[in-house]
């Protein structure tokens, strides 16, 4: 198959190979896509000894989404290398650790701002930044954002403020996909199930999802299974979801509907 081909894809959040960002740059290469990575900091060498697995990656590019400078830098350096983009998978999430299992009353606003800026401004930096090489897309339907969700309308136990970074999330990807329409740009939410990764790592009670979405969904649920993702993102990146903005798909078995 050869889904992506002709498409220039870029992908942040690729760490380790259990991550949801390896993935879909994973399937993307396999559909044709040319797909450039980045990273930042200590991250970047783990970046780039990953992406080896994956083969013919066209760049790793430093970025971090919370430095103004770099991201110009980066958006500079994909239009020096690729002309144009054509799809953008912004999977970026981090809260320090007063954010996470301790309740809403335990973080200052220091680490819920850091927590905001990382995990949901970063994507309309993004949007905002590359917007211009997302418009040049030639590809059918136009360019693609991806942003990788956790279900943000309900309230799980020990997700605290990072649950109220991805009901924001949501809320952001409505707003930017009604700006950048007009552009031919799509901006969706990708809404996984609990999958066992470096970031679950940081969830304390990481176990309670686990058996919860085993106990729901009426597909069941295996945590360990990446490559649920990685499909279905890269059908959002394709022309196949040519007609779809603003939306949330979710690849979680069918638990987020279930009573």
């Amino acid at each position: 198959m050869s889904l992506l081909r002709g498409h220039n894809i870029l992908i942040t959040g690729v760490l380790t190979d259990d991550s949801l960002a390896f993935a879909i740059a994973h399937r993307a290469l396999i559909e044709g896509a040319t797909v450039a990575l980045t990273g930042f900091g200590r991250g970047l060498s783990i970046t780039r000894r990953t992406a080896k697995k994956l083969g013919e990656v066209g760049e790793i590019i430093e970025l971090d989404v919370t430095q103004p400078d770099q991201v110009t830098a980066a958006v500079g350096e994909v239009e020096r290398r690729f002309g144009h983009l054509d799809g953008l998978v912004h999977a970026i999430g981090y809260a320090p650790a007063s954010c996470l299992g301790s309740g809403m009353f335990v973080a200052p606003f220091d680490d819920v701002a850091a927590a905001l800026h990382a995990s949901t401004y970063s994507l309309a930096a993004l949007v905002g930044a590359f917007r211009p090489l997302l418009s040049r897309s030639v590809v059918q339907g136009g360019a693609s954002v991806v942003a990788l969700d956790f279900d943000g309308a309900r309230a799980y136990p020990q997700y605290d403020w990072m649950g109220v970074m991805k009901s924001s999330l949501e809320s952001l990807g409505r707003y930017l996909a009604r700006e950048v329409g007009a552009d031919s740009i799509r901006v969706n939410m990708l809404a996984a199930g609990p999958l066992r990764s470096i970031a679950a790592k940081s969830i304390p009670g990481f176990e309670i999802f686990e058996s919860t979405w085993r106990e729901r969904a009426p597909l069941g649920w295996d945590s360990t299974d990446p490559t649920v993702v990685g499909d279905t993102a890269v059908a959002l990146l394709s022309p196949l979801f040519r007609a779809t903005t603003a939306s949330i798909i979710y690849v979680d078995g069918g638990a987020h509907a279930m009573g």
